[in-house]
């Protein structure tokens, strides 16, 4: 029976991960929340029907408690770190949302972190995991493109027209001391996050980051990057809060084929033949079902390091990416 705490409720995916608890059958709890927003954070301990915990001494006694599993961080992006040095030494499992940080400083203070207190943490990332994804992983293992020469990712969608953000819980989403950045920040490390499970390291980084719509204007709204990926694969990726319609998705190039989305889901096409629908695989557990299997020992040590090493990659390309667009150069990708 996993007891799950809550570390900050700030995140918008916080309502859907108490409410993911809440409805399971197999005893996982919400065994209290702690956040720095005693009102905001009320409001949520009374939503998962448990105790809300606050200050700096309630939360060093959660810490503390032996009756924790593991914990949620749902902070604001920028906070992730302080939260991260306070859960990380207790050895227990971590579900940070995303991104893990967001600058390598960070990055490598976390790293440090783990040498010391091997926890297993993860992040809120879940495209790679997703039945379409899994079996598009094993079709590139495969060789079933041939060589693949070209990537690319839009995920977007229209959270600034729509003033998504003026909501005072959610405010920090354009704040860039809390957030780090705006939509290429919170779409296009999903996007890029993913390019890097499927194809591997990033060597360099070309981007352009700006402002649209000027509704939220101390944030950046939209977001384009190109990739050179060390395998010499060339990525596209663009994030946007100013999407108003078009496709979106992955799209894969090869020698022999390709494989892009439809309105009836993502199919492989090749010269002279008729695209033939993709058949998800099985879903791999994600966000809050993957730090119950962490928490019983489901998930093999492999797949944990392997996600890890994306998801420190995605903190560097993201980097990368905001000093591209600052600079207007192409970005070395720094690796860890």
């Amino acid at each position: 029976m996993p007891r799950i705490a809550f570390l900050s409720t700030a995140h918008i995916h916080t309502r859907d991960f108490i409410a993911n608890i809440l409805a399971a059958s197999d005893g996982r709890q919400i065994a209290a929340i702690w956040d720095d927003t005693p009102e905001r954070g009320q409001r949520y301990a009374a939503q998962a029907q448990t105790r809300f915990v606050e200050g700096g001494e309630g939360l060093e006694a959660l810490l503390a408690d032996p009756g924790i599993d593991g914990f949620i961080i749902c902070a604001e992006n920028t906070r992730h770190l302080p939260l991260l040095q306070k859960t990380l030494p207790t050895g227990k499992p971590v579900f940070c949302e995303k991104p893990l940080v967001t600058g390598t400083n960070d990055l490598a203070a976390v790293r440090a972190l783990l040498n010391g207190s091997p926890a297993p943490l993860f992040c809120g990332y879940f495209m790679p995991f997703s039945g379409e994804m899994q079996t598009i992983a094993r079709l590139l293992e495969e060789g079933a493109l041939g060589q693949v020469t070209r990537v690319s990712f839009v995920n977007a969608h229209h959270a600034a027209y729509g003033r998504w953000f003026d909501n005072p819980d959610l405010a920090w989403f354009h704040d860039a001391g809390l957030s780090g950045g705006g939509a290429f920040m919170d779409m296009g490390t999903h996007a890029i996050h993913l390019l890097r499970t499927l194809f591997g390291p990033v060597r360099q980084v070309w981007a352009e980051i700006g402002n649209h719509s000027g509704i939220y204007p101390e944030v950046d709204d939209y977001g384009v990057a190109h990739l050179r990926f060390a395998s010499g694969v060339l990525g596209h990726v663009e994030a946007a809060w100013t999407q108003t319609g078009g496709n979106e998705g992955l799209t894969v190039v090869g020698s022999e084929g390709a494989i892009w989305r439809t309105p009836e889901g993502y199919v492989i096409g090749r010269p002279g033949h008729t695209p033939e629908k993709i058949a998800p695989a099985g879903e791999v557990a994600n966000r809050v079902d993957r730090l119950v299997e962490i928490i019983r020992g489901t998930i093999p040590a492999a797949d944990l390091q392997a996600d890890f090493a994306a998801i420190c990659d995605a903190v560097a390309i993201m980097e990368a990416a905001y000093r591209s667009a600052s600079g207007g150069s192409w970005r070395s990708v720094e690796r860890f």
